[in-house]
């Protein structure tokens, strides 16, 4: 663990934070202009969450702990996995710990201290929301899985960031099996965000708890369109040895990856609206689906099968 890597790790959790900040307001302003709305601010949800930050939750008189440890919990668990996504430097202090199982797990614990604190206050509109979240994690964990097996064929590992480096010095070929996996990992994506779904992600959560649900949801945002520019476009990422300018030209092109697959996601969140539940299962078993035959593709090119 070098000094060069534990700044870069520092740097990369607060560009994170920061576009936590900013891409939630920039997708919306998108949505709206595509369907020909003038749109919030920008910075619309960052003043959302101060409000709701200044004001004290409100639990129901039969609620658990678990109402006041859940929001937190979820913030945690998917705080740790945007340490652990690809950033604009390979190499960095917590990239010998990143796995995409390990991703997948640590987004699945948020989920469900989110459809707990659903749960605990024992109303309808909560047991539907929990339903609805771990509903969709269900369908979508396969198709996370089986693109994490197609990836470990393809490169050999399932480390996000040795997946980058691999891909970023690979020649054309393997780039181009890169595309059976791509709509697979962007419906997991647009699932994961929570783009497609409607309402608060615990109907009776209120105050602070708001603002964490609120606030993680964003940081989910950035968490998957990080990582689909770190294993879909590597190109521009800086190795350790790289000096200044190199980080910044690395800083440069990943801020640039990140703008355009925002653009990308409102523009299919746009054309997809609001799905319902039966819609967002037909979705999420269509990237099944698709991941599948990547895999079996990757399979047969490399001579497994």
């Amino acid at each position: 663990m070098t000094f060069a890597g534990i700044l870069a790790q520092v740097l990369h959790l607060a560009l994170m934070l920061l576009a936590a900040v900013l891409l939630p307001g920039l997708l919306r302003l998108l949505r709206a202009r595509l369907q020909g709305r003038h749109g919030p601010s920008l910075w619309q949800p960052a003043r959302d969450w101060l409000r709701l930050l200044r004001k004290q939750p409100v639990l129901a008189d039969h609620a658990s702990p678990v109402s006041s440890a859940a929001p937190y919990l979820g913030f945690a668990a998917v705080l740790a996995a945007a340490a652990l996504v690809p950033g604009f430097m390979h190499g960095m202090a917590l990239a010998p710990m990143s796995d995409l199982v390990v991703l997948a797990g640590l987004l699945l614990l948020a989920r469900a201290a989110e459809a707990l604190a659903s749960l605990d206050a024992g109303t309808a509109a909560g047991g539907r929301a929990a339903a609805r979240a771990m509903g969709q994690d269900g369908f979508a964990l396969p198709a996370l899985l089986l693109a994490t097996m197609g990836f470990a064929v393809l490169t050999g590992t399932t480390a996000p960031d040795a997946i980058g480096a691999t891909l970023q010095e690979a020649a054309l070929g393997p780039r181009l099996a890169l595309a059976l996996l791509l709509p697979a990992l962007l419906a997991v994506a647009l699932a994961g965000t929570g783009q497609l779904s409607s309402g608060s992600p615990v109907p009776e959560a209120s105050g602070r708890h708001l603002a964490l649900w609120e606030m993680q949801r964003a940081l989910r945002l950035v968490l998957w369109v990080a990582l689909l520019a770190g294993l879909f476009v590597p190109f521009g990422t800086a190795f350790p040895d790289a000096g200044p300018g190199g980080w910044l030209m690395a800083l440069l092109f990943w801020c640039a990856k990140l703008l355009l697959l925002t653009v990308v996601l409102a523009l299919a969140e746009a054309n997809l609206a609001r799905l319902r539940e039966r819609r967002m299962a037909e979705l999420m078993g269509a990237a099944a689906l698709v991941a599948l035959l990547g895999v079996a593709w990757l399979f047969l090119s490399a001579g497994v099968a």
